[in-house]
């Protein structure tokens, strides 16, 4: 089996950009610069099969370019329990059509429908226990911002998970 996603690799101006506002905060597991992508669809685990009529549905799908960049820093979670620290962009719009044709995509190949709303960030850390205190550093980080970059292409990667967190490898490009 093979655990996939489909995602956006980031230039490496932004990764640094990101980078540098990560730290500081206890209990925090912050990303590396490797793992550092924009998510389009997590698709789980499939077998070498499924990851195939996958690869072909996704080679089929046409979009236009366009750009993006860095907006702001959020938060998943709620007062009693934050799960992880995001990095948003904007606009989102492209975005969550790129994401609606990909799903459609990837139904096609045989996949249940993803059934949360898609939201368009860059995880940043992920948090484990209780509440965690974040207002320093979303205050530090002020108006999270960058230069616009040009999104053409998205990737089919492959995750492997360990006890020192996920390596991620392209396997196709689109």
């Amino acid at each position: 089996m093979l655990r996939l996603f489909v995602g956006l690799s980031l230039p490496s101006e932004v990764r640094h950009r990101l980078l540098g506002v990560m730290g500081g905060v206890s209990g925090a597991r912050w990303q590396t610069e490797d793992q550092l992508h924009l998510t389009l669809r997590f698709l789980g685990e499939l077998s070498e099969d499924r990851a195939e009529d996958v690869d072909t549905a996704l080679g089929r799908l046409q979009f236009d370019p366009f750009d993006i960049q860095l907006s702001g820093l959020g938060t998943f979670g709620n007062d009693r329990k934050t799960r992880a620290l995001w990095a948003g962009v904007s606009p989102e719009a492209p975005l969550a059509d790129l994401a609606q044709r990909i799903e459609q995509a990837v139904v096609r190949a045989g996949l249940s429908p993803e059934t949360r709303r898609y939201s368009p960030h860059i995880t940043l850390a992920r948090f484990k226990g209780s509440r965690v205190r974040l207002d320093r550093v979303l205050e530090a980080s002020g108006q999270l911002w960058s230069p616009a970059w040009q999104v053409d292409q998205f990737h089919l990667y492959r995750s492997h998970l360990s006890h020192s967190g996920a390596a991620y490898e392209i396997l196709a490009s689109y």
